[in-house]
Formats: structure tokens, sequence, C-alpha cells
């Protein structure tokens, strides 16, 4: 599966969020003199991830990337492809130990921002180099990409801007002191940790066999059935061509196969009630074993997205009107 834009080429204009020219003024500006001071003080691990809002993006977005890469999450409680990725680029920023600094923005809280680069659905990933923006990816990825992505940032921060990264000191974190007691497994603990393991490897089977392999003990197992709705998503979408699939939903509109594809694809890149609102469309234009399939399809999503989103209770009423 590829990610809509894993390119290092392009430059996005941060006019929008400030000047362009003046923050990157700024950030040379505050390179040269973290440089006069002999280099900006080690950090704790703890820091390398850090939630950000409006107020503070300046100072610690665009004046940090004077310094260190930033790489910008957008993401929001209810998106559930959001959950699956923040946890990983966290432990990406830990592994690379300074050479990027991962920043959080919650999009429902900082609109303005969302906005202003111009997000049209979420996961989205940036990054902010010198006060310069880079489109890095929008929508699931698969680990190995997002590695290879982020390789490529280090290395244009360091050959066009000199940025090696920031020093962590692992000590100055008391977290690594006195590290938490592990607790105690649960009975589905080591194939739960499979099915992740094989996630982030871009073995999407091995996790959709290791989810089943729970389910087939215990039916009802939440994690269980979430892991296996989303990991079967992404496998459905894994060898898809993006735009073979919307030009066929374009031209088809009541072909339900044709609208079940883009719906999967529409979820993948966060777009949630394009997703449903296609599948109600879909069972409200068919009938028979189409209309069937395009319900069962939306209450497959359901399972991706969450019972408790409002955005699943709304598409529910919606479906059973079209049905009832």
């Amino acid at each position: 599966m590829q990610p809509r834009n894993m390119s290092m080429s392009g430059v996005v204009d941060l006019a929008a969020v400030k000047a362009a020219g003046e923050a990157k003024a700024k950030a040379e500006q505050a390179r040269v003199e973290a440089a006069r001071q002999g280099g900006g003080a080690a950090v704790p691990p703890s820091a390398l991830v850090i939630d950000v809002d409006e107020a503070g993006f300046e100072r610690d977005i665009l004046q940090r990337s004077a310094e260190v890469p930033v790489v910008i999450d957008f993401w929001a409680e209810w998106c559930e492809p959001c959950k699956q990725l923040g946890p990983l680029l966290e432990r990406l920023a830990a592994e690379y130990n300074g050479r990027f600094l991962l920043a959080k923005i919650d999009v429902d809280a900082n609109q303005m921002l969302m906005q202003q680069f111009g997000i049209q659905g979420i996961p989205a990933v940036f990054a902010v180099v010198a006060g310069q923006a880079l489109p890095l990816f929008q929508g699931a990825a698969p680990e190995a990409q997002i590695r290879e992505t982020l390789d490529q940032l280090i290395q244009v921060a360091e050959e066009r801007f000199g940025l090696t990264g920031i020093a962590v000191d692992a000590a100055a974190d008391p977290s690594a002191s006195q590290a938490p007691a592990a607790p105690a497994a649960g009975p589905y603990d080591a194939l739960l940790e499979a099915a992740v393991i094989a996630l982030d490897s871009g073995d999407l089977a091995g996790a959709v066999q290791a989810y089943k392999n729970v389910l087939a003990d215990d039916p009802g197992h939440p994690e269980a059935k979430l892991g296996l709705a989303q990991a079967e998503l992404l496998r459905r979408v894994q060898d898809m061509d993006p735009q073979q699939v919307r030009k066929d939903a374009a031209e088809k509109p009541a072909d339900v196969t044709a609208q079940i594809a883009a719906a999967d694809l529409d979820l993948v890149g966060g777009h949630v009630e394009d997703a449903f609102g296609r599948l109600v469309e879909a069972a409200r234009v068919t009938s028979g074993e189409d209309r069937n399939a395009a319900r069962l399809r939306l209450l497959e999503l359901f399972d991706v997205v969450g019972s408790d989103d409002p955005r699943v209770t709304k598409a529910r009423g919606a479906l059973a009107r079209v049905l009832y």
C-alpha cells in the first residue's frame, strides 16, 4: 500500500502559518546562537515527543526546527488509523534518539493549523526543517516506508541545513532509572503482541491470523475484534490502484463492488464520513445481494472506527432509514 505522498522534493509554503522567510530567518538565527553557546543541552527521552497547539506552534516547532527536524503528526481521538500510527511514530522517535522531534497536533483542538496546512484527511504527517515544511504522507503507511521517509528527511536536514539532531540524555529521564514493573501477562498477550509485530512489519496476513486466533477462543475480545477489522481493511487496500478505484466509483455509482472498494480507501485516508455516506447511498440505490453486501461492509467499517464514535451512530441511523 503506497502512502499518498512520500516525496522529499516538494516544499510547502508556510505563509499561512507564518511568513516563510521570517520563519527561516528566525530558525537560522536560533541555530547560530545555539552553536555559539556550544550546542543545545541534552534532553531526556521523554522530551522527544511533545504535544503542540496553535499558541506554541512558533516556539515548539518553527524555532526548534532550527536544531532538529520536527515531524508533525496531525491526529484526532476519533481517528482509528491515528491510534495505530501515533504509537509507531512515538516508538520511532525514541529509536532515532534525537535525530528528529515528534510534535503531535490534535486537529479538533487546532482547526486553524489543520486548515493552514491544507490537510484533507488524517492521519497526516509533515516535517518542518529550518522553518520550511515538507509533506511526508497522509493515511496509513507500513513501518518500512515510514522508516525510509524518516531516513530521507534526516539526510535532507543534514545536507541542506546542517541539522544533525539533538543530544539525548537517558539519565536525565526519571523514568529511565525507575522502570515500572512489567504487568502480569494476560492470556492473549503473546498473540496480540504477535499481531502488532506483524502489522509493524507489513505482514497483514499474519496479523489477521493472530487476531483470529484470539477470537477463536474469545469471540468477544474487544482488542482482537478491533485489530482484526483494521488489519483486514489494510489488507484489502494493500494492492489497490487508488486512481483506478476512484475512477470506477465515479463512473459506476450503482456498482456496489466499486463503491465498497472506494469506501475502504476513504476510511484508510481518514475520510470516515465519506466512507459511511458512500455505502449508505449504495444500499439506498441497490437491492438484494448488492444491498446486503453494502450493508455488511458498512458494519465492518463501523468496527474499524468503534461503536462509540458519534459518526458511527449517525451512519447507523442513516442505514436504518434506507433499509426500513
